[in-house]
């Protein structure tokens, strides 16, 4: 068992080429693969003095998930094998490997990103028989007296979230694609309201409908596949038929908050509820 289970460094953009849609596809891991949250599982069986008031600290606002996990990964055990085989336990959408392997015979670029611990999903996907795909998430590192974890793929300027979700929508929407933005719950409030079309379940329609922003409920991933076949087919000769980049003004980050912040400031959250 390696010690450093996740990625290291920022994920790169594919260019768009000419021919293909300006499409990408950024999808949540935590209750949107898999069906479950992992991370929450994880700390409630290896942590459950803190993992209810850990979560209304967190839902209040109080605290970022940055700092959330620097904390929550202390309390797991160094020995990851216990870990990870319950990770390994949750259950998953059958439904997503194809819905991959349609997007990408599509051109159509599809990324996970996760705001957890992280070192479970690359596993889970091949396990899933997903074909190779980016995953920007946080890196979880055992040996030593504790785990810890590195956010490789968090803002440079910003430390509420550990992985920023709205910098890989801007990422993509930079090369030229719009960005659809496939999840389940709060802590995809920032991606979506970046993203040019919100597929939502759960938790995330609550939090669509308070900010009145426009989404599409979904139940599996067959049904967004049925979605993005007919999407692409119309735009070979309709390039309308892609959802059109919506611009709207950040509800987070430096440019709002201001540099350095741990936690989102009250009030300051644009209309999102302070929850993961």
């Amino acid at each position: 068992m390696p010690s450093d289970l996740g990625p290291i460094s920022l994920l790169p953009v594919p260019a768009l080429l000419p021919g293909q849609p300006p499409l990408a596809l950024l999808v949540d891991y935590d209750g949107t693969i898999a069906t479950a949250d992992v991370a929450e599982v994880i700390v409630e069986r290896f942590a459950p003095d803190i993992f209810a008031s850990d979560n209304a600290e967190y839902s209040a606002g109080l605290i970022g998930s940055r700092g959330l996990f620097r904390r929550q990964v202390r309390r797991l055990p160094a020995d990851p094998e216990p870990v990870v085989a319950l990770a390994a336990a949750q259950p998953h959408d059958p439904t997503f490997a194809p819905f991959v392997t349609l997007a990408l015979g599509l051109h159509v670029p599809v990324e996970v990103v996760s705001d957890g611990f992280g070192f479970y999903i690359e596993p889970a996907l091949l396990r899933l028989g997903v074909p190779p795909i980016p995953v920007a998430t946080a890196r979880t590192i055992f040996g030593g007296p504790e785990p810890r974890m590195e956010f490789p793929n968090g803002h440079p300027d910003c430390q509420v979230c550990g992985t920023c979700k709205r910098q890989r929508v801007l990422a993509h929407q930079a090369a030229g694609r719009n960005v659809v933005f496939i999840g389940d719950g709060e802590s995809d409030r920032y991606a979506a309201a970046c993203a040019d079309l919100i597929f939502a379940k759960r938790n995330l329609v609550t939090l669509c409908e308070a900010t009145g922003f426009p989404f599409l409920e979904w139940h599996d991933f067959a049904g967004i596949g049925e979605w993005l076949a007919a999407t692409v087919a119309s735009w070979t000769s309709d390039p309308t038929a892609v959802p059109a980049h919506v611009a709207r003004p950040f509800v987070c980050g430096p440019e709002v908050w201001g540099p350095g912040r741990t936690s989102p400031p009250p009030g300051s959250e644009g209309g999102f509820a302070g929850s993961r």
